[in-house]
Formats: structure tokens, sequence, C-alpha cells
């Protein structure tokens, strides 16, 4: 037992000696090497973040303008409704609508998209109706196509469409589905994925402007989430999204003619999609690959605020993961093939060109994603380790607080959520950051096309049942071991590896006295990547 205790003892104090010289290499390169690189980020982080605060400060002084100028679409563009048949002309008065709806296995919510474009109101001789199929499931693609026939059965002019391969994913079925011969009789189309639910005056509220303005393009509808309130999950999905509606969109609409399409719940004139080059499968973006090849050609866009298009947010972290990363990395990569395009495009002015490659993409697709991670989850963590560092307060705390701010007025019923809100944007913004890398250097993922998962007659089902008392008290049991069960299956490593590094951070700086006092803010940035890196986030989905 001695010598055990003597061996035990020898080890102890070789590994304090270790300690101790990896202390003192340390301390003899923090100030020289580590802190002037150190500073070096922080002065770069600085000058991306004031980009970004001029950035939102600059959107939301042009929508106030907007505003006490009461300029709206219907002020900017001549708006004339769709008048009744008339005896003499019949239907001719109106003109050919494709109604397009791209599927990939949607089980849950087939049936709502397809009810919800045959109930929109247009004479039934004009309007053409494509379910674009490219499920793989023959269970589902039999359930889908007896939905179509189900509709056509009732003298709804709908058509049933597939391909032998998924080459170019959506842009690829949109594409084929425009090659068909009913399609060249048509002069708009309306796209709506699978979840989207249009109300039936749609098209009588957004083609009218495509009629009476042949300088228009697009005519862009809101979307409208039906699971806002489900979880905290979609209720902070909800403010990001709320900005994104009601401030970049309406500035971009109102003052410069040009947004980015979001793919879904919009009307586009056809001649203008084919002088575009038509859907594009080099990015997994097609839907603002091809507003802004429409854009270079001339074409102006208009956002409709007040027309909302029901549909659903993704619900579990892993399908919002997915999502994120086709949404960060797909403008990335169009950033990096468009950029010489629009410097020497001469049909486009050079404030929308300013505005296109700069406020657009690089600040709001580029830096916006990299600075939010870099310097919140990174550098800032980082100074508490290196206190010769000069960490301005304002930078650290002021700005980026006026930044959310602005980010979240668009939706105050969620404002007492706005910590919980810059938490989970930090941890999101990970996954952004590398996808955008991916993008910009066309890395290994940067085609990765998963469709977002929808649970929409699952969630139905779950949020109508009121559970109370002994029965929710099972339920959550039940879910909370099934969860633990697999959670092996759930790990997200990247979360939990940046969550020890806070976890640290924040326990030096809190043992050293920090000059800053960032420990109460990296405990809990910490322990929100913990939380999304064991995949407790979102809601739980029965299988």
């Amino acid at each position: 037992m001695g010598v055990v205790s003597e061996a035990l003892v020898q080890d102890g104090q070789g590994l304090s000696a270790v300690l101790d010289q990896l202390v003192q290499l340390w301390l003899m390169v923090r100030a020289p090497i580590v802190a002037p690189l150190l500073q070096l980020a922080v002065n770069l982080c600085l000058v991306m973040v004031t980009m970004l605060f001029v950035e939102r400060i600059f959107m939301c002084g042009v929508l106030v303008v907007v505003k006490l100028l009461g300029r709206t679409p219907k002020t900017t563009y001549k708006f004339e409704p769709m008048k009744d048949t008339d005896l003499e002309y019949g239907n001719s008065a109106y003109p050919m609508v494709l109604v397009q709806i791209p599927m990939y296995n949607e089980k849950e919510v087939y049936q709502l998209s397809i009810q919800a474009a045959c109930g929109l109101l247009w004479p039934a001789d004009r309007i053409v109706i494509q379910v674009l199929d490219d499920s793989t499931d023959p269970f589902i693609k039999e359930l889908v196509q007896m939905e179509v026939q189900r509709w056509a059965s009732k003298g709804i002019n709908i058509r049933y469409e597939i391909r032998g391969n998924r080459n170019g994913y959506k842009a690829g079925a949109l594409k084929q589905g425009m090659r068909h011969d009913y399609v060249r009789l048509c002069d708009y189309v309306a796209i709506f994925d699978a979840d989207f639910q249009p109300e039936p005056e749609f098209l009588h509220r957004t083609v009218p402007f495509l009629i009476h303005n042949p300088e228009l393009a697009l005519v862009q509808a809101r979307w409208k989430f039906v699971n806002g309130e489900e979880c905290l999950m979609t209720k902070l999905q909800e403010v990001s999204l709320n900005y994104h509606f009601s401030v970049e969109q309406r500035v971009g609409s109102a003052a410069y003619g040009f947004f980015g399409f979001n793919g879904t719940a919009g009307v586009w004139r056809i001649q203008a999609m084919n002088e575009a080059g038509g859907w594009n499968e080099r990015t997994t973006v097609e839907d603002m690959d091809l507003a802004v090849r429409a854009s270079m050609h001339g074409w102006k866009f208009v956002y409709l605020h007040d027309l909302e298009c029901k549909n659903e947010l993704p619900s579990t972290f892993k399908a919002y993961r997915f999502q994120q990363h086709r949404w960060s990395c797909g403008p990335a990569s169009l950033f990096r093939k468009v950029f010489p395009q629009i410097l020497k495009n001469k049909k486009v002015k050079l404030w929308k060109k300013i505005h296109m490659l700069y406020a657009f993409f690089f600040v709001r697709k580029v830096l916006a994603h990299i600075v939010t991670f870099v310097f919140y989850c990174a550098v800032i963590p980082a100074t508490v380790l290196v206190p010769e560092v000069d960490l301005p307060f304002w930078g650290a705390v002021y700005i980026p607080s006026i930044i959310t701010i602005l980010n979240a007025i668009s939706t105050p019923k969620s404002l007492h959520l706005l910590v919980f809100w810059v938490l989970f944007e930090n941890v999101m913004s990970l996954h952004r950051t590398k996808a955008t890398f991916i993008g910009l250097f066309d890395l290994g993922r940067v085609n990765e096309w998963i469709v977002t998962e929808k649970l929409g007659n699952i969630m139905k089902y779950k949020m109508s049942s009121k559970l109370t008392g002994k029965r929710s008290l099972q339920r959550f049991v039940s879910n909370l071991l099934i969860k633990g069960w697999k959670l092996g299956d759930r790990l997200n490593m990247l979360e939990l590896w940046t969550s020890g590094f806070l976890f640290f951070c924040s326990a030096y700086d809190f043992y050293y006295a920090g000059k800053n006092r960032f420990f109460v803010y990296l405990f809990c940035q910490a322990v929100a990547f913990l939380l999304m890196g064991l995949g407790y986030c979102g809601t739980f989905v029965p299988t």
C-alpha cells in the first residue's frame, strides 16, 4: 500500500509540474503573440457589427419613410380588380394561370395544398393546376394521385405530373413542369410549396398587378405560420421571419423593386421567367437565383404585406438545421456566381447594384451569419482569457442590443422571449456560418438538398388533443424516457464542443473576476448550446 501511495503522489506531482509548465508557457505567449492577434479579430468583428448595425438602421429608417409617405403597392402600381364575367366575351378577360405545387413524400400535408389550390377563385377554364410529384415512396405517390383524381372528377383542371428522376430537385421539377404543351397557353404561374394554403382570393389580389403593370415580373405574398405557437422553437423562428417580411421584403419592394423570391406564395409572369433563363439548379436557392437574373433583365417585383398565405414552420431541430443549411449555403454560393454578372450588367442602375451586392448579398447573406458566430461565440469568450485585449462595451453590448430590438420589434407578442431568441440565434449561427463558407468556397455539401420535414396532420392532432392532469404527466414522462433512450442518435457534437468551450470561459471569467463580467452571458449561451447539442429543442415527434 505504501508503494502504491508513493507512486500516486509522484504521478500527481508530475502532472502538477506539467500543468505549471503549460501555464508558464501560456503566460509567455499570451501578451506578445495571442493578444495582438485576438485584438485584430476584435477590431474586424467591430467593423462587421457596425456594418450590420448601419444596414439595420437604414432599413428601418426607409420603412418609416415609406409609411409616412403612405407608399403601398396600390399607390405605386396600377391595380384594378378583375371584373365579373362578360356575357359577350365570356372568361377571355381573365388571363390563363398555371398553379404549380412541387412536392416530395409530403404525406402529412399534400391534401392541404391541393385542396387550397383547387379552392382558388378563378374561372375553371382559365386555370391549370399542376401537382409535380417527385415522391420516391410508392404509397405516398398513390395517395397524391388519388387526391388529384378526386378533384379532377369534380371538374377541376388539375394534372398529376411525375418524372423519372429527381435531377435538380425542386428547380428540376418546376422546369420540367413548364415544358408541357398546355403551359404555352398560360400567361402567369403561381407557385405553392406542399404545406402552403393560399386564400381563395389569392389570384384576384395578385394577378391584376401583373396585368396592369407590364414592368412587373413577380408578386410575392407574406407567409403566415399556422404553428407559430406550437413550441418555443417555432416562436423564435417566427421572430426572425417576421423581420424578414415586415422590413426586408417591404423595403426591397418599395425602394428598389427588388427582393429575393421566397420560392412559394408568389405569382410570376412567364415571359419574365423565360427572359431570365427559367429555373436553374446550380444552387439550392433556385428561387433567389431566378429573382436576381430577372432583376438583371430590368424586371421589377412587388411585395404584398397584407396578403398572407398559411404555411408551417419546421418544428423539429433536425428539420430546422437542414433548412438553415440550405438557406445559408445557397445564397453564399449564388453570391459568388452572380457577383461579376451584376457588376458588368448595364440594365441595372448603380444604386440598385449597390443594394444587391452590398446590402442584399454581402451584409445579410454572408456577413450577418459569420459575425454572429465568430464574434459572440468565439471572439468575445476568448477575450476573457486574454485581459490584455480591449473590447469596447459599446461593441459587445450596446450595438448588438439595438440590432436585437430592431429584429424583434416586428413580433411584439414575443418581446418577452428576446433573451431566448438571442441565445437560439447564436446557436444556429454555428450552422449558418459553416454553410456560408461551404457556399462561398464550393465545398462538399454545397448542393445538398434535404426537403424540410412537415408534420401538418400530426401536429394538428397533437395541438387539438388537450391533455390534463395525470394523463399529461404520463405523456411527458413517456416522451422524456423515449428521448433519453434515443439520446445517442440525437447528439450534435459541434454544439456540445462549443458548449464546453463556453462553459470553460464562463468559469474562468467568474473565478478571475474579469473586467467585463461576461460570465453570465457565457454561461447562458453554454447552456443553450448544451441543450440543443443534446437534441432537447423543438417538438417531440411520435413514430
